[in-house]
Parts: structure tokens; C-alpha cells; sequence
């Protein structure tokens, strides 16, 4: 089992605590920068977390919930640690389940990757007629070079780790190759125009490159995956056995109105699997924790309903009186949005999750999890510490919140001037 460091110190440990909730170091890290996922967190923490766990008890299995691209997987894979993965967003569970191939040759993958470029550069633009979106966002030439990629690897695809890694490669140099902008969220601009662009050829060269250089620097500090992804729900995934982890690393979704279907809107409608804004909620939205106003409006919640569910009991009163405070609220805006179900919605959900938690960890667990808390519309809501007791009622035994950075304190365009903050809750028991 390693116990040297798998990834050098970057920053002073001050700013590692603060910026440890998110992903922009990840960026210089093998395997985790193949490709940037906004929901993400630092992986030097989760190594740094794993390694005071093994310490202190030894062995351990890991689970992450809430695995989006893969990054607690990616660190424990690289200590020698067996982890379980859950990831409802199916692309990105995808995105993920290609990075954890790292223990793949590199050579074939090189060797794959130039195959394609051969064929692509020889082949025809397709007949496909792509989602609107994709037109504003890449001119003729760059569409038509990416389309001929997309070509090749759909003749070439023969379900091997290989071809896998090379679909990321070629995902991964979407944004890249686009004319268009990406919001900090990672939405998609295309009114946006960026001051430079990669070839795509370049691009995708340069990125299987990158990759098969990572493929081998990681390849000499472990031998290969034993990370089990689920791309399920996280309120049950019946997969991973009773008692059986010993430590959850994670970060759910915020109740902040950040739609993580949209995230991946852009890398879908290339590759076909979605043709309009209208699919996402159908491909994607409806699996994931309720945690936007568009899944709760779509879903046409109603409040008493949400509020009579008995796995909201302990946080019930307190809650029914932010939501009904929301629902007033809406009305004097021109969005009317349905936080008031939304925030209701989202505790239901992950006092599921909590429950399901309960049942896969052995007595004694330890579960850490990145939250941040809500004031949509200005209506405080301290996610941090409703989460806290509802793992309690779910038989944890205890919790504690540590800040690690605020938010929302720089007023200038902000909808409302609640002070947020960001941190770790940590529950054990």
C-alpha cells in the first residue's frame, strides 16, 4: 500500500484547506486533468484524508456517493485502496469510467489514437445533422474536423479500454477546439466568444499525448484499479453489501440552483446523445438528487407532499418554515422559481442517502462530506447542519462542521447578501 505521497504540495496548507472543496488543482494532477469537471474537489485532500484514516485503523474500504469524475476513485486507486463509486449523471459516469483505465497500455492507446487521426484526415464529412448548439459553437472547419474524428473513432470503436480512452481524448478536446465560452459552472457560452482555439487534430494529438504520458507516471506507482463505479442513484445502490466501508468521502450536490445535467449539455449534443435543451431532464435530470429549480418545477412538486415524508421528520419544523417563507417569496420575483419545493425536494433525497449510507457502513465509519450552504432568494437554509442531524436520525452517532472558506461575501451583482460558507461536515459512528 503506498504511503509516500502520490502528488507533490502545490500550495501552502492554509490555501490548500480553503481551496480543497474544489477542483482547479486537480488540473496539474495525472489522470484527474483529463478532463475539468466544476463539481469536482481536491484530490490532494482526499489523499491526505485517506492517509490519517490508514494510520490511524489500517485497512480500509472507501465509498463515493457522489463520484462525479472520478476523483476520490483516482486517489484511492493510486494507494492501493479497493473504493465503491456512485454517479447518477451518466456522462459523467462515463467521463469517470474511461479514467479509471489508466492501468491500460499506453501504447495501444497511443497506437489507437494515431490510427484514428490516420482515418480521420483520409475520411469525409458525415451526413450527421448535429443540435443546434454545436453550430454556434465551432465554425465549419473545426465542426468538420471534429465530425471526421468522431467518424473514425464510431468506425474504430471495438469496446476496448483503448477506445474508451479514446472517446475521452476526443471529448476532452471539445471546449478547446470551441469558439465559444465557458461559464465558471461550466455552461456553455455560445454568445461568448474566446480569443483563441485549438486545431482539433493538434488538440487531439497534444490530449493522447498528455494521456499516455499520465497513463505511465501513474502505472509506476500502482498496478491497477480496484474502484467498483456504479452509475446508479446514490439513495440506493443495493451493489455495494451491508457493513462492508469504512470511510465516505464526498461532495453532494448544493442546494444551490446549479443544474448538473447542464454541466455536460454541450459534450452530449455532439456526441448525439441529447438534441435539445428539452432532453436533458429526460437523459439525465431526473436521476440525479433534486438539488435546481428546473428539476423541481419539471417534476411539478408539491410542497405538503415533500414535508409529509416521514425521513424529513427530525429538521421537519424548521424546514417547512424556510420552504413556506420561499413560496412566499417567489411571488415577489419575475422568475417565480421553485426553490420552496426545491430545497424541501433535496433533503428528502439525501436523508435517503444518509439511510443508505447507514446500511453500508460498519459501526465505527467515519463519512466526510463537502457542502456548502443556501439563500435562494435571500432565505437562509444551513445545509451543513440539517445534514447533520439527519445522519443522525439515519443511526450515525455524531457530527461537527469545520469551515474552510466563505462565500458570497463580495456583493458587487449578487441577488441577495446572505454570507455563505463552505467546509467539511464530518459524521461519525
Amino acid at each position: 500500500m503506498t504511503t509516500l505521497p502520490l502528488f507533490p504540495d502545490l500550495r501552502s496548507t492554509a490555501k490548500k484547506d480553503e481551496r480543497s472543496g474544489t477542483f482547479v488543482d486537480n488540473m496539474k494532477l495525472p489522470i484527474h486533468r483529463w478532463f475539468k469537471y466544476s463539481a469536482g474537489f481536491s484530490a490532494q485532500w482526499v489523499e491526505s484524508v485517506l492517509a490519517d484514516h490508514i494510520a490511524e485503523k489500517g485497512e480500509v474500504t472507501i465509498c463515493d456517493p457522489f463520484a462525479g469524475s472520478g476523483t476520490t476513485l483516482l486517489v484511492a486507486d493510486g494507494m492501493g485502496i479497493p473504493s465503491w463509486g456512485v454517479e447518477a449523471h451518466p456522462f459523467v459516469a462515463r467521463i469517470a469510467a474511461s479514467k479509471l483505465l489508466w492501468h491500460t497500455s499506453a501504447i495501444q492507446l497511443r497506437d489507437k489514437g494515431n490510427e484514428m487521426m490516420e482515418r480521420a484526415r483520409k475520411g469525409k464529412k458525415s451526413s450527421i445533422k448535429y443540435p443546434q448548439l454545436i453550430y454556434k459553437c465551432f465554425d465549419e472547419n473545426t465542426l468538420n474536423s471534429l465530425d471526421k474524428l468522431k467518424s473514425s473513432w464510431q468506425t474504430l470503436d471495438d469496446g476496448s479500454s483503448a477506445t474508451k480512452l479514446v472517446w475521452l481524448a476526443l471529448t476532452a478536446i471539445l471546449r478547446p477546439s470551441s469558439l465559444a465560452g465557458t461559464a465558471q459552472w461550466q455552461y456553455i457560452l455560445p454568445n461568448k466568444t474566446k480569443k483563441s482555439t485549438t486545431e482539433p487534430f493538434v488538440a487531439f494529438a497534444n490530449q493522447i499525448a498528455l494521456m499516455g504520458a499520465d497513463m505511465e507516471e501513474y502505472q509506476r506507482k500502482a498496478d491497477c484499479s480496484q474502484a467498483n463505479l456504479l452509475c446508479g442513484d446514490a439513495r440506493n445502490f443495493p451493489q455495494v453489501q451491508n457493513r462492508s466501508v469504512d470511510l465516505v468521502i464526498t461532495s453532494p450536490p448544493y442546494a444551490n440552483n446549479y443544474d448538473y445535467a447542464d454541466a455536460t449539455r454541450f459534450e452530449m449534443s455532439f456526441w448525439e446523445e441529447i438534441s435539445s435543451w428539452g432532453d436533458l431532464h429526460e437523459s439525465v435530470r431526473k436521476y440525479l438528487i433534486r438539488s435546481s429549480s428546473q428539476h423541481a418545477s419539471k417534476e411539478k412538486l408539491e410542497l405538503n407532499d415533500l414535508l409529509s415524508e416521514e425521513a424529513i421528520a427530525p429538521i421537519a419544523t424548521e424546514l417547512a418554515k424556510a420552504c413556506n417563507k420561499l413560496s412566499e417569496e417567489r411571488l415577489l420575483h419575475g422568475g417565480k422559481k421553485h426553490y420552496h419545493t426545491m430545497i424541501a425536494a433535496y433533503f428528502v433525497d439525501m436523508a435517503k442517502v444518509w439511510r443508505e449510507l447507514r446500511r453500508i457502513c460498519r459501526e465505527g465509519a467515519t463519512a466526510c462530506f463537502v457542502v456548502g450552504d443556501s439563500a435562494p432568494y435571500g432565505v437562509y437554509v444551513p445545509i451543513d447542519q440539517w445534514l447533520g442531524r439527519l445522519a443522525v436520525a439515519a443511526g450515525f452517532k455524531c457530527f461537527h462542521f469545520e469551515k474552510l472558506r466563505d462565500r458570497n461575501v463580495k456583493w458587487k451583482n449578487r441577488k441577495h447578501r446572505v454570507p455563505l460558507h463552505e467546509g467539511r461536515l464530518w459524521v461519525s459512528g
